[in-house]
């Protein structure tokens, strides 16, 4: 696993496609955004464990 340090408004890239955008920090919470392409889903976790429980 890599762990990162990073402030507001910076960004980290996976690949040419897909950026992680940190968008703000409040306490203990992270706000996140991510941009991707359409063909690439992205979930929380629970989200991600709830769907593949259902198939």
């Amino acid at each position: 696993m890599l762990n990162l340090t990073r402030s507001v408004r910076k960004t980290i890239r996976t690949g040419d496609d897909i950026k992680i955008l940190i968008l703000q920090i409040r306490g203990i919470q992270v706000y996140v955004g991510i941009s991707a392409p359409p063909e690439i889903t992205v979930h929380r976790e629970e989200v991600y464990q709830r769907i593949r429980q259902s198939f």
